[in-house]
Formats: C-alpha cells, structure tokens, sequence
C-alpha cells in the first residue's frame, strides 16, 4: 500500500490517495495540482504487522522543491478493513506532528 501511495503522489491522483486513505482522518482534498514536488525515491525502512488487520510503515521519501532537496520521513498507520488496507496517520521523527501526511 505505501508503494502505491507513493506512486499516487508521484503522478498527482488525488482520487487513489483520498480512496485508500481511512475515512475517519482524510482530508476533503490535496490539491495536489498546486503540488510543485519531483519526487525522487522512496525507502522503506520498516514495516510491521500487529495483528491480520494493523500495519506501520517507516519510510523516507525524497523529493525536490524549487531545485531544494528534501526529506519526508514518516511512520504510518495503516488498517486493514472488509480486505482493502487504508492509511489513517503518520508520525514524523523529528518534525511537529503536523507535517503533510503520505
């Protein structure tokens, strides 16, 4: 689900990113057109399974703003409900719990 997300982004579809992103924390829209990032690549460090039904996700994307570098590291939540997996939140190490979300 990360990857997907991931190349969601890359390609700005909205849709796939606000349909697999858990209703109880999506947000009503992106904008993503307004988005000026190229990403770059995405690493993923860590991925744990709690039970059938929760997973975490530790990544680090890179991506390039106005010929800047830059680094998104997150830990996400994802939720697995009636088989499909959703997103519902991410940590940021280091950074104010209210950076962008993947």
């Amino acid at each position: 689900m990360m990857r997907s997300r991931y190349s969601a982004y890359v390609q700005r579809l909205e849709p796939y990113l606000l349909a697999t992103w858990h209703a109880t924390t999506r947000p009503a829209s992106l904008d993503l057109a307004t988005d000026t990032a190229r990403w770059l690549g995405l690493e993923i460090r860590r991925h744990e399974t709690s039970d059938t039904d929760r997973a975490v996700v530790e990544f680090v994307a890179r991506y390039r703003i106005g010929g800047r570098a830059q680094r998104l590291h997150e830990i996400s939540r994802f939720v697995r409900e009636d088989g499909r997996w959703f997103y519902v939140d991410g940590e940021f190490p280091g950074q104010a719990r209210d950076s962008t979300p993947a």
